[in-house]
């Protein structure tokens, strides 16, 4: 992607196309998009700042991200697309770097579907690019998700679990608000 007007197009035919598919094509397409067109990158050497969470827009317009940014691109992709958002999480993960075996661990984040509550949720992620039902990622350990919605301890979907409201994070709150700003709910 590199960051141009071309891109922009390309996305936007991209959601075009989308909203005439079944959900699960629409998830492999969303993620196929943005994990062969982003360039992953640190905050650092990105914005300058630690730990920034990038609009959609500001995604698109550079072409690179990290894996904050990566996800919420795919999050209001979707969103857009059509799928409801009480279907997607973005879940926070301590990631085992090579395999599930492995002992070192990497903070991440991945999103997840939801087909039902109770559904095993398919998870989009830049790290493994195959959607594959969270019980096929023993790689991924999950720690909370959340959405417009609410926030869950872990990924589970049970609606007993959660619900919670998402002002802890306060990062997510401001891309939600900056997000709104350029038109996506």
């Amino acid at each position: 992607m590199g960051g141009s007007a071309p891109v922009f197009r390309e996305w936007q035919q991209l959601l075009t196309d989308a909203k005439s598919l079944g959900t699960k094509e629409k998830l492999r397409r969303v993620n196929d998009f943005f994990n062969r067109g982003l360039q992953f990158g640190d905050d650092q050497e990105i914005w300058g700042e630690s730990d920034y969470w990038a609009t959609l827009l500001e995604t698109l317009a550079k072409g690179r991200g990290d894996c904050e940014d990566f996800t919420t691109a795919k999050y209001f992709t979707l969103l857009s697309a059509g799928v409801p958002g009480e279907q997607l999480r973005l879940v926070y993960v301590k990631a085992k770097i090579g395999g599930a075996s492995s002992h070192v661990t990497q903070a991440h984040m991945v999103l997840a579907y939801y087909d039902t509550p109770e559904a095993d949720p398919i998870v989009l992620d830049n790290l493994i690019t195959e959607l594959r039902p969270a019980a096929r990622r023993p790689d991924l350990q999950p720690v909370f998700s959340f959405n417009g919605h609410g926030m869950w301890q872990g990924a589970t979907g049970k609606a007993a679990a959660g619900g919670a409201r998402t002002g802890r994070l306060s990062r997510w709150d401001d891309l939600l608000r900056r997000a709104k700003a350029e038109g996506f709910e």
